[in-house]
């Protein structure tokens, strides 16, 4: 199934319990009526404790992390040259270049590595420039490949071995003048004539190559053994091997291999742009995460990348989406929020009911499609309807989250009650996380205007232990503040069993806006006491957004 099938269903940044359990439920119900598996669960900040508890109870696995959903080179048509062995000769390198029509060849190592690179431009340079005789032997030729250049065989010697030392050149001379100009360890190029080949093999080549013939005489087949010197022959003439003998050297001699430029499957489109708009090359190659060369890209396959599809749950606001999400393809939103400033391109699907908990309206949708819901979805979606709804106890609370919480619960066979008591337990326990930790926990960042501000919030049975975390979270507001741009960061601490919430504050604006919203004041340690609120949702937010509009 190629990249571009997916869809990704993904909840908000710093995911509660209904964000992560939503996700998983919606793409199982997607899966379940279309029959098959594209649809993906995935999470767009790390979990917290208590669906950390949810996920673990219920034998569930916690999607994978995705923060970003910008168009990747995976998500590029990308060209499935082949990549050439490190030993490839320049003549087939340059061969299947040309059949192919590409102008850069990858090389690899015997791990499918990439080592280098060798363009046309890198062949016709060398064939342009002044090379010296010997070239082949600083290549490190193999003999096999020089005979198989040349159309020719290896008769003695190891056609394995190397060509390590000593110059390339045509004995084509007498073997008196010949033998003038030729050094030991010399390969040389000869004719048929048995004397010129005896007089080469003395005077201790390396290897000689027989031409317009394609076998020698016992007797110098007998002196090359005698001497160690490899004999090839072949039936091209003298010209025709002295041509082609330079295209046995391997790629890897004349490839590129400090500074390449290459990119991985996961990189960003928006990333690789700039390095492409720079270096203008034709292609560049793609690697996984592994290193392993997998294709060839260029700038003409930027045009044809596929946007990434996704399913947005428990959330419409662009602050609190997955980056990027202006560069994919939104196909459908199931919310229990406000409307909020997610824009689309093309209309979609959009399902967002006054409820307490998304997973509410994915027990209807499990129903109107007539969908069994196996023992584990039930818990997971009872979970964030306990969660969302601090066990239908919260002013978000409607009939039909209760309804739908005990029926899910019944299916998944726990009492509510108990395993609530167990779940806030876990999701308050908080003694080894850091101050920043704690409150990204469940946090989220509102635009109103041009006011910025966030709110984080956390529940907990335990009013000692709430103190315990105002004090730890007091000085990081600040640093949030500064951090992220906002003129007030909140953390509600909400007592599940008081049903109220000590408000912790920062920003010069924060008590303007606690009195006009609540008519309350912030005491010495910059804490607000709300009796009776308890959902950040259907309390807190309209009720500040009230304020900041009057």
């Amino acid at each position: 199934m190629g990249n571009e099938d997916f869809v990704f269903v993904v909840g908000h940044k710093n995911p509660d319990t209904d964000s992560i359990c939503s996700a998983i439920s919606l793409a199982y119900l997607k899966n379940q009526i279309e029959k098959t598996d594209r649809y993906l669960p995935r999470r767009a900040g790390q979990i917290n404790e208590e669906t950390e508890f949810v996920l673990k109870y219920f034998g569930i696995d916690s999607p994978l992390y995705m923060p970003n959903v910008g168009t990747q080179v995976k998500d590029m048509n990308i060209d499935e040259t082949e990549g050439a062995p490190d030993d490839v000769t320049i003549r087939i390198a340059w061969e299947y270049m040309k059949e192919s029509g590409i102008s850069a060849l990858p090389i690899m190592d015997s791990m499918n590595q990439l080592e280098g690179m060798i363009t046309v431009s890198d062949i016709t340079n060398y064939y342009m420039d002044s090379y010296t005789k010997t070239i082949m032997s600083e290549a490190k030729t193999k003999y096999y490949d020089i005979a198989e250049t040349i159309n020719g065989h290896v008769v003695v010697g190891n056609e394995e071995d190397l060509f390590t030392e000593g110059r390339v050149i045509v004995g084509a001379a007498t073997p008196e003048s010949f033998s003038r100009y030729m050094q030991p360890k010399d390969l040389v190029i000869l004719g048929d004539r048995m004397d010129t080949q005896l007089t080469a093999i003395e005077m201790g080549a390396s290897a000689i190559v027989c031409c317009l013939s394609g076998k020698v005489s016992d007797i110098v087949r007998m002196s090359a053994e005698h001497k160690n010197c490899v004999v090839i022959c072949t039936k091209f003439d003298t010209y025709t091997v002295a041509r082609l003998i330079n295209q046995a050297i391997p790629a890897k001699f004349l490839m590129k291999k400090d500074g390449l430029i290459s990119f991985h499957l996961d990189d960003f489109i928006d990333d690789i742009r700039e390095t492409m708009g720079k270096l203008r090359h034709r292609s560049y190659p793609v690697l996984n995460h592994k290193d392993e060369y997998v294709g060839m890209i260029g700038s003409q396959n930027l045009l044809n990348a596929k946007k990434k599809h996704v399913i947005l749950v428990d959330h419409t606001e662009v602050s609190q989406a997955v980056d990027n999400l202006d560069q994919a393809e939104i196909l459908e939103i199931v919310d229990h929020h406000r409307v909020g400033t997610v824009e689309t391109i093309n209309p979609i699907y959009f399902r967002g009911e006054p409820v307490g908990c998304t997973c509410t309206i994915l027990y209807s949708m499990f129903r109107e499609n007539d969908i069994e819901i196996p023992k584990e979805i039930a818990g997971l979606m009872m979970s964030a309807i306990i969660s969302d709804t601090l066990l239908f106890r919260s002013p978000t609370c409607t009939p039909r989250d209760q309804v739908a919480g005990l029926a899910l619960a019944k299916i998944a066979g726990v009492n509510p009650g108990d395993y609530a008591k167990q779940m806030f337990r876990a999701g308050s326990a908080l003694g080894n996380k850091t101050p920043d930790e704690i409150l990204h926990q469940d946090f989220k960042k509102f635009i109103f205007g041009d006011t910025v501000f966030g709110v984080g919030q956390i529940s907990s049975m335990d009013s000692d232990e709430l103190m315990e975390i105002a004090d730890k979270l007091r000085p990081q507001l600040a640093v949030e503040s500064m951090k992220s741009g906002m003129s007030m960061v909140f953390f509600m601490l909400t007592n599940i069993i008081e049903e109220d919430t000590r408000l912790l504050c920062y920003g010069k604006d924060a008590p303007a806006l606690l009195q006009d919203s609540y008519k309350t004041e912030i005491d010495e340690n910059d804490i607000a006491y709300l009796p009776k609120v308890v959902s950040r949702k259907k309390q807190l937010i309209p009720a500040f957004m009230n304020a900041l509009q009057n």
